[in-house]
C-alpha cells in the first residue's frame, strides 16, 4: 500500500492568521499519526507564513512515525535538516516569495548543487528525494546525482483529471516506469484529492508515498480530520 504522509502547513496557517497557538500544530502532527498517516510533510518558508522551524524542532519529538521536511535548499534549511534529521528530506526549487510548488527541478542545470546536497544528507542516513517533472532526462540526471527518491510533481495530472484522466496520468506513468528502472523510488505529491487520488495511485507503478496537504485540509473542514485520513487511506487501498 502507498504512504500517506499528511502536509500540515495548511494547519499553521490557520494558527498564524490570528495569533497564539489555535490550531496547535504539534497536536495536529499527533493526531494525525493516531488516524492512520504513514508520515508528516512540513514546508517551512523563509518568510514563515505558515511552518517556521521552530514548529519543526517541536514537531520531530513528538512524532513516531516519518517525518518530511520539504524546501529550498538555503543555507538556513539545510542546516535545520541536518539539525533536526527527519527521516526524509524532499528539495524543492521554490523562490523565496513562491506561493506553493510549482514546478520541479531542472536537475541538469543544478546537478552540481543536488550531488552535493544528496551527499551530505544521506552521510547523515537522511533519506533524500528531489521534486521533478516528468521529463525522462531529466530523471536520469536525478538518479546520477545518489537521491533515493525522486517526488513527482502531480499538478500537471490533477489539471487534466476531470477531461482526459487516462492522457492526464499517462506521462506519469511512464516516468514511474523509467525511475523505477533507475533504481528511484517514487513519491508523488501536489493537487492530489479524494477524486483523482485512486485512480493515479492504480495507474503509477512503484509509487511509496503521497504527500497531500491542502486538499486534506480543506476535506478535513467538513468531515474531520480523523474521517478525513481514513478516506484518503480508503483510496489509497482501493487503488
Amino acid at each position: 500500500m502507498v504512504n500517506l504522509s499528511v502536509n500540515i502547513n495548511k494547519t499553521a496557517t490557520l494558527r498564524n492568521a490570528r495569533g497564539g497557538n489555535m490550531p496547535d500544530v504539534e497536536q495536529i502532527a499527533k493526531d494525525c499519526e493516531s488516524f492512520g498517516a504513514q508520515g508528516i510533510t512540513v514546508h517551512p518558508r523563509p518568510d514563515g507564513r505558515h511552518i517556521r522551524y521552530s514548529d519543526v524542532y517541536a514537531i520531530k519529538p513528538n512524532i513516531r512515525t516519518e517525518l518530511n521536511i520539504e524546501g529550498y535548499p538555503s543555507a538556513s534549511f539545510i542546516d535545520l535538516v541536518l539539525d533536526v534529521k527527519p527521516t526524509q528530506v524532499t528539495l524543492v526549487p521554490d523562490a523565496p516569495d513562491a506561493l506553493t510548488s510549482n514546478a520541479g527541478w531542472n536537475v541538469r542545470e543544478h546537478f552540481e548543487l543536488l550531488s552535493e546536497l544528496t551527499e551530505v544528507f544521506k552521510r547523515n542516513r537522511i533519506r533524500t528525494s528531489i521534486f521533478v517533472e516528468t521529463d525522462l532526462p531529466n530523471l536520469e540526471w536525478a538518479a546520477q546525482t545518489g537521491a533515493d527518491r525522486i517526488e513527482l510533481y502531480t499538478e500537471p495530472y490533477a489539471q487534466r483529471y476531470d477531461t482526459d484522466r487516462e492522457a492526464a496520468v499517462a506521462p506519469f506513468v511512464e516516468a514511474a516506469k523509467y525511475a523505477h528502472e533507475l533504481d528511484l523510488g517514487i513519491n508523488a505529491g501536489h493537487d492530489l484529492n479524494l477524486q483523482n487520488l485512486s485512480f493515479f495511485v492504480s495507474r503509477v507503478p512503484w509509487l511509496e508515498e503521497v504527500s497531500i496537504g491542502h486538499a486534506l485540509i480543506c476535506d478535513a473542514l467538513y468531515y474531520g480530520l480523523k474521517e478525513t485520513i481514513c478516506l484518503y487511506k480508503n483510496c489509497l487501498k482501493q487503488a
